[in-house]
């Protein structure tokens, strides 16, 4: 068997076991599905009648207000794979499987790729409810392609960048300090109100964080509105926070087991 067909099937083996895993245990699951719906209720329900006047471009508030709660969604995807690979990692489950004849990426691997499917299936309960609730989007099915492709981009570069805090956290407590950075980072960003309606240093933080452009392009591609600049920058975020987790998280898989 080649090293290639070898890499594929450990690969599968490893996916099956974080999905078994999440079905075993679907209360962290649940968190990253229903957080994402209560904030979306939050602030379409209670703040979107108050904030909805100062939105530019006549759009409703939940037109505006969706690509960032995709974006919280994919944080929390996120945060829930680094818990399960710290899971691992402290459990001595990581230790086992390198001493197994098996494809070392494949260990990471199946945890990036049930991440995505974990957090792809969060998105679309998100976009459903979301669709119940007003949600319109205005766009072409070929932008709607970009936009999934973008959500692709983004949740690889959180999951990577989770599965290498999962691996150097000593303990999960140690694995907050992400899951408050993906909590926090989008609400200083133009995921609920616009950046211009900030004020000071808060506003050129907002307008340069990773988030923003991130989010401004899904809003422009979902609402049939010009990318202009923001495409590049949010695809230049993306794959520079893959490159930064994937690379981080190979070299500590890599290194002699903890003693």
């Amino acid at each position: 068997m080649s090293t290639m067909t070898t890499a594929v099937t450990d690969s599968a083996t490893m996916l099956r076991r974080s999905l078994l895993h999440t079905m075993r245990y679907p209360a962290s699951m649940v968190t990253s599905l229903l957080v994402p719906v209560l904030l979306l209720l939050l602030f379409v329900g209670v703040f979107g009648g108050a904030i909805n006047a100062g939105i530019a471009g006549g759009s409703t508030y939940i037109n505006y207000i969706v690509p960032g709660i995709l974006l919280v969604t994919a944080g929390y995807g996120a945060s829930t794979t680094a818990l399960a690979v710290n899971k691992d990692m402290t459990e001595g489950i990581i230790d086992r499987f390198r001493t197994m004849p098996i494809s070392r990426q494949s260990v990471l691997t199946g945890h990036v790729l049930a991440a995505t499917i974990r957090t792809f299936l969060s998105l679309a309960l998100v976009v459903g409810v979301a669709l119940l609730m007003g949600f319109r989007p205005t766009t072409d099915p070929l932008r709607w392609l970009g936009a999934a492709g973008l959500v692709l981009l983004l949740v690889l570069a959180l999951t990577w960048l989770a599965v290498a805090i999962g691996l150097v956290s000593p303990t999960p407590e140690g694995t907050t300090g992400f899951l408050l950075l993906v909590q926090v980072l989008p609400f200083v960003s133009s995921a609920f109100v616009t950046t211009e309606s900030m004020s000071g240093a808060v506003r050129w933080f907002a307008a340069n964080e990773p988030f923003t452009p991130i989010i401004d392009t899904l809003r422009a591609l979902l609402m049939d509105t010009p990318v202009g600049d923001s495409g590049g920058i949010a695809v230049a975020w993306c794959v520079g926070l893959s490159a930064v987790g994937y690379l981080w998280a190979r070299s500590v898989f890599n290194r002699a087991p903890r003693r």
